[in-house]
């Protein structure tokens, strides 16, 4: 009998911690200026964890690309206004590899051979009036080329091509 009962918690505690681990399915992040619908994470090319939870990860890379680009959309955008995205792909820079038992993760291998690329919907605006809407992909096809002054930060291919769509798309229409 106590066996049973032993059986019956340890199932249940296990089910509760999946149940929690679980993402929602269309998460919304918003910092600032800046709100991004992540449409369908689980259908994006390539935004997989290396030695995370997968949805701790998810979690991580979203908040952080929003409280990026909310940074950047600052010094564009005027007071009033607002960007709202859609998020419909994500493929991160680089590309996951096995390691065959060397570690029990596998590895983001980063080579120019696979460039950030985004997929996304988005608008601007201004007081709560649309005055800008479109439709992106994006790649950085030379994310590797130049000077990098801080490698080490987060998802900092993914921030650049954002921040050069804000500066090369946005800016010039506002």
């Amino acid at each position: 009998m106590k066996i049973q009962s032993l059986i019956l918690a340890s199932v249940l505690s296990c089910s509760a911690a999946w149940a929690a681990d679980e993402a929602p399915v269309n998460p919304v992040t918003e910092d600032g200026m800046v709100k991004i619908t992540w449409q369908n994470p689980k259908d994006f090319r390539d935004i997989k964890s290396s030695g995370e939870i997968q949805s701790r990860y998810e979690k991580r890379l979203f908040e952080t690309l929003t409280k990026n680009i909310s940074k950047e959309a600052s010094k564009i955008l005027k007071p009033n206004q607002k960007l709202e995205m859609t998020m419909t792909d994500v493929d991160l820079a680089g590309d996951m590899r096995p390691t065959f038992g060397a570690t029990p993760d596998d590895l983001r291998v980063i080579k120019d051979l696979y460039p950030p690329r985004m997929a996304f919907t988005y608008q601007i605006l201004e007081n709560d009036k649309v005055i800008i809407v479109g439709d992106e992909k994006l790649s950085d096809m030379g994310f590797l080329g130049g000077i990098h002054s801080s490698t080490d930060k987060p998802f900092i291919y993914e921030t650049k091509m954002l921040t050069e769509w804000l500066k090369k798309t946005i800016a010039p229409q506002l």
